[in-house]
């Protein structure tokens, strides 16, 4: 399995490797890789006559002669024979994937590009659109690849895929990284193996997975334990190696019994037997936390049944009952995917037996058509295995297919795929090497709350790719952004104009509210403390009546402008005075004038609640005032307001006093006629812990509370705490108080009291 045999020219060297990474680049071929490197192209000559014309295999051969003779450089920065690379990649991908034309011309070509010996112009015009479109993606790709340790996978998948446009890119970088996988098993640098490594089984082998490419994704990952563990990846081989010929025999001693059984019960089928790799038999080992030896599956066993549609469960139930009764199984392995199957589709019938000698074999019956599913239509392999699913999967899920299958060829199929779903996406940098991803025609502003809300609100511009960019500049695939931040900065209304993410159109909105609600809270104050000053008792619906003769559509744009001085607080105040005391001279009326009604009267109006010394005021017009809630039960008086409405007051009001100072006139006896009335509301303030479900333990309580409702929920948060007020509709001061001392008892409750 370790096909990483080559001995690395600085592989003796007892030096710091960044110190000869410089030497490594200009160091000559040995005449070991002289002779590779002329295998490979004897082997090339051989592949190009069959996808291109004599004239152009020629043609390709003369370039590579002359980028040889140059020599200038011979290797890449890392000290690899960049000629022995390319070779390599453009045979394996002919081998392991498609001998295509343009493709394998794209591979040769790129690092006559790269090394400056020609330029896309040139080859375009040579080669065609098609060629030059592959080596531009290929360049885009790889610019970035150098920061994989430093970035999120998931989203460095996503900036690969977006930049690449084309789908063969993937699949080209895919060879391309097995390839160098395969060319540093003695690099001296072991931290950049290490790195390159990790990018194989995050990066590659992910994408290879989905793209059906398991051979090459299998690889990858043994490649990748090898270098990223190898006292593990040894001991694993050592034993396989120690045990093959017995296992072979061994998985042959299990089939061909199983197999005869089979054929007696009249079905059709194949069977597959082979052992897991080394990455997946390491990973089993981890999750199980076994030796190699406990390993259920080591000895992976398929068998697949030819069988019409309606036949396929009870054959497959056939075969499993089969196997069982030459067998002993484990039931707590069993698994039935075929009665109920998996949501993605997925669709077996698994079994785990105990085989000779004691070994636990687990086999897996399916039908060709579930086989096909699993494998290919439904991409249920790579969910079954528990790869992370992200964006890249619902166009990826279908290439397998086009790998397969068609006329002209898979790679000649996949030559107009764009990517078009990663067109709606960017992907950029931070300087620290963190990549985010955004929207198409996202803005400095935008990566700026993608990074955080508070960056994005105090965000001046930024530097980008080490330019100086304004908030409106869009940015680009791979862009490095730091962002420039004041601490006086704050959002602006036209902010919303640029910016195009969801979050920031978000953020932006809501402090934008959050400094007009503060502005207008300011000036609300503003307004009573002048009038408090004034001993001038503000009446909430004269306020609003003269807010909006005075133009104002909202009262928070009124008192915001109150705040910014644009509004003269003594002036309103002379205007409010104005109209209360032309109200009172207009209906100058004493609570005595009052004709009250009489006992019949009152016992005609039954559903009167009030009272006035023993007399129904049913049909005279009052009302709750709203600075103190009276309910059933409270010590309330009335008040007769400028326009003739009695207002029902609580005797502790806050406004009681200055009511009865500057208006004794109009202050009139009022009680409860002994019988409730309609439901009222009634303000409850709650102080306690700031803890996951507190609110929903005091709202259950209200709701399971007979006759009483809950109406509204205002609750702000500080320091671990939160204070909240509720609004309730109840009958009387009784229900009040009990709802209260309920309330109490809520664990983390601190406070309740009425407001």
């Amino acid at each position: 399995m370790d096909q990483s045999t080559d001995i690395h020219p600085l592989a003796s060297s007892h030096t710091n490797p960044d110190a000869t990474q410089g030497a490594a680049a200009t160091q000559p071929l040995s005449a070991a890789e002289r002779r590779e490197m002329l295998s490979l192209l004897h082997q090339l000559d051989a592949k190009l006559k069959d996808v291109m014309p004599d004239e152009e295999a020629a043609e390709l051969r003369e370039l590579f002669h002359s980028a040889i003779r140059r020599n200038d450089p011979p290797r890449d920065s890392h000290g690899l024979p960049k000629a022995i690379l390319t070779f390599q990649t453009a045979l394996l991908f002919a081998e392991a994937i498609d001998p295509d034309h343009n493709i394998i011309i794209a591979i040769l070509l790129y690092q006559l590009l790269e090394d400056d010996i020609t330029d896309i112009v040139t080859l375009r015009r040579r080669w065609g659109d098609d060629v030059a479109s592959l080596l531009v993606g290929i360049g885009a790709v790889e610019k970035f690849s150098n920061k994989n340790n430093a970035v999120n996978q998931d989203n460095f998948r996503g900036l690969m895929l977006s930049l690449a446009d084309d789908i063969r890119v993937i699949i080209i970088m895919i060879v391309r990284n097995l390839v160098m996988m395969r060319s540093i098993n003695n690099h001296p640098d072991q931290q950049w193996v290490r790195d390159v490594a990790f990018e194989a089984n995050c990066l590659y082998a992910q994408l290879a997975h989905r793209l059906g490419l398991y051979k090459l994704k299998s690889e990858l990952e043994d490649l990748s334990l090898k270098y990223s563990n190898r006292e593990i990846y040894a001991q694993i081989a050592r034993k396989l190696n120690a045990t093959k010929r017995s296992r072979d025999a061994y998985i042959k001693s299990f089939i061909d019994p199983v197999k005869q059984k089979l054929e007696e019960a009249g079905l059709t089928f194949s069977i597959k037997g082979r052992t897991k790799s080394i990455s997946s038999i390491w990973g089993k080992m981890k999750k199980q936390k076994v030796d190699i030896s406990g390993i259920y599956d080591l000895f992976a066993i398929r068998v697949i049944i030819d069988t019409p549609p309606e036949k396929e469960k009870s054959d497959c139930w056939l075969a499993y009952s089969i196997l069982t009764d030459m067998y002993t199984p484990n039931p707590a392995r069993m698994r039935d995917w075929i009665s109920i199957p998996k949501s993605n589709g997925y669709e077996s019938l698994h079994a785990t037996v105990m085989g000779p000698e004691s070994k636990w074999v687990e086999v897996q019956f399916r039908t060709r058509r579930m086989d096909l599913v699993a494998e290919k239509g439904l991409a249920a392999h790579w969910r079954y295995k528990g790869v992370k699913s992200d964006s890249t999967d619902q166009w990826m899920n279908n290439i397998r297919d086009i790998l397969e299958a068609g006329d002209a060829g898979p790679m000649e199929m996949m030559r107009h795929m764009k990517m078009d779903d990663y067109e709606k996406e960017i992907y950029a940098f931070t300087p620290k090497g963190d990549l985010f991803k955004l929207p198409a025609g996202a803005t400095v502003l935008d990566f700026a709350f993608r990074i955080h809300s508070n960056v994005g609100c105090h965000c001046l511009g930024a530097v980008v790719n080490g330019k100086h960019r304004k908030i409106t500049h869009r940015i680009q695939n791979g862009d490095t952004v730091e962002i420039i931040t004041s601490a006086t900065q704050t959002p602006k209304q036209d902010w919303l104009n640029i910016v195009v993410s969801a979050k920031a159109r978000n953020k932006i909105k809501q402090t934008l509210n959050e400094e007009a609600q503060k502005l207008a809270d300011l000036g609300k104050e503003l307004l009573e403390r002048r009038a408090k000053n004034r001993k001038i008792e503000l009446e909430e619906a004269l306020v609003m009546k003269l807010i909006k003769k005075s133009g104002y559509k909202f009262a928070n744009e009124f008192f915001s402008d109150m705040a910014s001085e644009k509004l003269d607080v003594a002036k309103f105040l002379q205007q409010y005075q104005d109209a209360v005391n032309e109200a009172a001279e207009a209906e100058k009326v004493s609570a005595g004038e009052f004709k009250m009604r009489t006992a019949d009267d009152a016992a005609e109006a039954k559903s009167d609640v009030l009272v006035i010394g023993g007399k129904s005021i049913a049909g005279l017009s009052y009302k709750y005032a709203r600075c103190c809630n009276p309910i059933y039960g409270d010590k309330v008086f009335g008040f007769i307001s400028s326009e003739g409405t009695v207002k029902i007051h609580k005797d502790d009001c806050p406004n009681a006093a200055n009511i009865r100072a500057r208006y004794p006139y109009r202050v009139i006896p009022v009680e409860w006629s002994g019988k409730t009335g309609d439901v009222l509301a009634a303000n409850i303030r709650i102080i306690g812990n700031d803890d996951l479900g507190i609110l929903a333990n005091i709202t259950s309580i209200i709701s399971k509370e007979m006759g009483v409702n809950l109406r509204n929920v205002s609750i702000d948060s500080n320091d671990g705490m939160f204070q909240g007020c509720l609004t309730v509709g109840v009958s009387d001061t009784t229900q009040l108080n009990a709802l209260m001392k309920k309330i109490r008892t809520v664990k983390g409750v601190k406070e309740v009291s009425r407001l």
